[in-house]
Parts: structure tokens; sequence; C-alpha cells
């Protein structure tokens, strides 16, 4: 066997006895997410001695079939590119295309959903069935500085951009977090995130692995599932977005008072409870506390830095705040003017360290624009220090929205929406909203003679759109606001849905 320099799984060898992913098709060891990822590398290598960084993209869900996939992927020296389950052909097309997959793998349920792109496009589709059972073979030696992961992550242009990682920038996101949130070989955590977003990849499933621990697949989130396999015992650990906090607890308000206590005690087993990937309202954190007597631990990151900043696991954690910097991570603010941001001043948070990503795929432009001439991480995001714990203000641009844990351009939606026959003109705004962060709102001007029901536009957006991109909020003024230049004012269209709800509508 050659060395192997991939970090992540450098470590599975140290745990091959150990039980390393459970999902509904059953339980497996560290030494079978081995095996298997070792013959997922075979078949998609198919004769070749390596990848060299080919893009493979899969759509798989939660399983061993995805863990082994995208470990295959690794060990052949390609670049993984998770797909996201709920998208629709046009939003799976573009990210194969930019992308520039070379080789396309699924789940035997979700082939038909890939089969017209791979025949129009001439790529190889291997279903993962054929992928695990292939014979194991000859596998290439792949450093830790090439290129590993590449996940879609919408930013200020209208599109997705491909967020590139390497092996090493992995095991520096992982490395942190394992130590700042303390992670052994007997953590046991419950995954009930999407798969393409690096929430459920990075901070769930790869921790979990890099430490020897278990994670275990729920196929799909659903809140009366969890409470009852929280009841049952075991886990130790559970991470989610701030909207499953919301359902989990409108899911326990609504048992009976003695299941109520059953359920608020397994809760409170639980050694750590995480919220991230959007503002979690502190409303939610205190009735989180009162019903299971956890303090969330709040954390930011995103997907070109993993994470930077998190409250600590032993000690004070400020509600609102997501902490200070992790281990090897550099944080600072600047202002305006790019100088330090004083203490309580808000300012730009720059980001530097080896977890930060190496490139947007196929963009220079917008990598060079990202970083500062001294090479720190431009986030986009404004916060300010408050007794020394971070507190996020929001985005410097009003064109990213945060919904439900999920990152969308409104550029993106709005270039859909154009194409309805009904709409002239349209502005996306994101509508703060306690559960979801911000709800994704559309301010329409209709063609003359034309009328449309939000009803309506969900039912067609739905078949171009991923479903949290979707409007949820529907306003129909006469005019989109603008300034002397043409441009519509975004801020004046988020006060659209602060009207009287005469002319919008909302779901």
């Amino acid at each position: 066997m050659p060395r192997i320099a991939i970090p992540l799984i450098t470590k599975a060898l140290s745990f091959e006895s150990r039980q390393a992913v459970t999902a509904p098709e059953g339980t497996f060891t560290y030494k079978r997410l081995l095996e298997s990822s070792a013959r997922a590398a075979a078949r998609i290598l198919d004769g070749r001695s390596d990848l060299a960084e080919a893009r493979v993209a899969f759509l798989i869900p939660p399983g061993l079939d995805y863990t082994a996939v995208m470990w295959g992927v690794w060990r052949a020296g390609g670049v993984a590119v998770p797909m996201a389950l709920s998208h629709p052909r046009p939003e799976l097309e573009y990210v194969i295309e930019d992308a520039r997959a070379s080789i396309l793998v699924a789940h035997p349920d979700l082939i038909a959903r890939l089969a017209p792109v791979a025949g129009e496009k001439g790529l190889p589709l291997i279903g993962t069935g054929e992928a695990l059972a292939a014979e194991p073979g000859a596998l290439p030696e792949v450093d830790a500085s090439r290129r590993a992961m590449m996940v879609y992550t919408s930013g200020t242009t209208s599109r997705p951009k491909g967020v590139v990682t390497t092996h090493e920038q992995i095991a520096a996101q992982i490395s942190s977090l394992v130590q700042a949130w303390g992670w052994t070989p007997d953590d046991h955590i419950l995954n009930v995130l999407p798969m393409h977003h690096l929430h459920g990849i990075l901070n769930i499933l790869s921790c979990a692995l890099w430490s020897g621990a278990l994670c275990e697949f729920m196929p799909e989130f659903e809140a009366g599932a969890v409470w009852r396999r929280m009841a049952r015992g075991g886990l130790t650990l559970f991470m989610a977005v701030p909207t499953i906090y919301v359902r989990l607890i409108a899911a326990w308000e609504a048992m009976p008072e003695a299941e109520r206590r059953r359920m608020s005690e397994a809760a409170a087993r639980l050694r750590l409870m995480v919220s991230g990937s959007a503002a979690l309202p502190v409303s939610v954190l205190e009735k989180w506390r009162e019903i299971t007597g956890h303090v969330l631990l709040e954390r930011y990151g995103m997907t070109e830095i993993g994470m930077a900043l998190s409250n600590p696991l032993d000690g004070r954690r400020a509600p609102g705040t997501v902490g200070r910097p992790l281990p090897g991570v550099r944080v600072r603010l600047v202002d305006e003017g790019g100088d330090p941001a004083g203490e309580g001043s808000p300012g730009q948070i720059q980001v530097k360290g080896p977890n930060v990503f190496l490139e947007y795929w196929r963009r220079p432009e917008a990598t060079a624009e990202s970083f500062t001439p001294d090479g720190w991480f431009r986030t986009g995001d404004v916060g300010r220090v408050e007794d020394g714990y971070y507190r996020i203000l929001g985005r410097e641009s009003v064109d990213i929205l945060k919904t439900g844990g999920y990152k969308v351009s409104a550029l993106e939606i709005e270039e859909v929406l154009r194409d309805h026959p009904s709409i002239a003109e349209c502005a996306v705004v994101g509508v703060p909203d306690p559960e979801w962060g911000q709800r994704v709102g559309a301010a329409l001007i209709l063609k003359p003679g034309s009328s449309l029901a939000l009803e309506d536009l969900r039912a067609w957006g739905k078949e171009r759109l991923a479903p949290y991109k979707v409007p949820s909020l529907l306003s129909l003024p006469d005019h989109l606001p603008r300034n002397a230049m043409g441009k519509v004012t975004k801020p004046d269209v988020v006060r659209l849905f602060e009207q009287p709800p005469d002319r919008r509508s909302g779901s």
C-alpha cells in the first residue's frame, strides 16, 4: 500500500476496529470505511494511475456510501464535489459544468436524476453499488498539499462559486475544532444536516472521523424523530442551525408534560450542543437552556475558512456573540480605511491562518479581491468586539442572505425570477425572521395585465431553484425604490415588507 499523506485517512488507520458511521442501512467500522473507500477509488480511477485533481461530482444520501465515495475520490487523487440532494436539475447541471467535473457518481435511487446530464455531456456515471463492490487496486500517493474538495457557495456574483480547499487546509480546520471542542473517540454525534454544506461535512462528519468517534446520520430532519433518538441515549454531541432548534422547541412544547420531562432529561445528558451557520436569537438560546440546561455554543465560520471564532467549551458563553478566535486562527477587525477597529467599534472581519481556502475555482480575480495585500481574507461580515468576544453585525453586502443556515445570493434568485412570464422587474432581499434568520422576500413589478400569487410563484420557483432559495414572502409595489443613479436601494426594499400586508403575502 502506498504511503497515505491525506491526514483524515491516516488518522482512520488508528481506529480500524471502532465504529465510524451509522445510518439506516447499518453501522460500519473504520476498517469497513477504509476498505470501501479503497474500492471506490479503484473504480473511479478505472485503470488510471492518478486522477491528478480531476473533479468528481457526486449525488449521494448521507451514510456509508457518501463517506466512502468522498474518501475514495481523495484516495484516487481527485477533488470531491458534493452536490445537494434537494437541487433541481438546472442547479446540479450548473455545478457539474462550472466544476468541469469529469466523473459523476450517484446512489442507485438518484442515478436517473444525473443520467440525462451525463449523457448530454458524455461523462461517465458510476453507481455507488458498483463503486463499493469494485476490486481494490493500486492507489496513488496523494500529497496533503493537493486540492481536495470544492464546495459551492453563493458570493457577490449572481451564481455560486466553487470554494477549493486542500487536504492540509481541511486538516487545519478539523484539528482546530477537535482541540477547541474536546472531541474524543468516545463521542457519538447525530448528524441531521445536508451534506453539501460545510457544517455537516466538516464540523460534524470530519471532526468525528478525525477523532475516532461515531457519526450517526439521520437522512432527513424531523423534530420528533430527533427527540426520540436523544431519548434512546448514547449521544454526546448535537450540532444544528437555529431553525432546527426553533423546530425542536416547538415540538417539545407540543408534548405532554411527562414526555417533556423525559426529553429534557435526555438532552441534558449530552456533553455539548452547538449552533451555527446563522445568527442564533437570544430568545431561542434562553428557551433551549430552560428546556435542556444547555447554553448553546455559538461559533462563526464560512465555507472559505471553516470555523474562525467560537464560544468556549468550558467557561462563559456570551449570548449573541460568537466567542474568540479558535486555535491556530488569526482574526482582526478593520475599519473602512483599513485600520484596526478599536474595542466596541464595528469593523470588517478578516481571517488569516492555515484554515483559509486556496481559491475560488476558475475565478482568479474574485480570489485576488477577497484577500488584502498582506494575505488576510476579507469575509464581508461586519462585527465588533465586546469584552473580548466577537459579535456579528451582518453582511457588508445586502445581496447575500442567510436563511435557515444557508448562504444565498439574491442576485442569483433575481436572475431566475426574470425568466417568469409575468415579471417585469424584481428585487430580492433578506427579511429578518426569528426562526430562519432571514426569509427570502421578492418585490415584483408585474407586466401589464398580469397577476401572480405567492403559491404560484413558489411552485414555479421550486422547479428552478433549491427549496431554500425560493421566495417565501411576496410584495407587489407600484415601483421599486431606486437611487439617483437608477440602482435599486435594497434597504428600502426590505422596508416594503414592513408595510401593511395589503400588497404582500407570506407563507
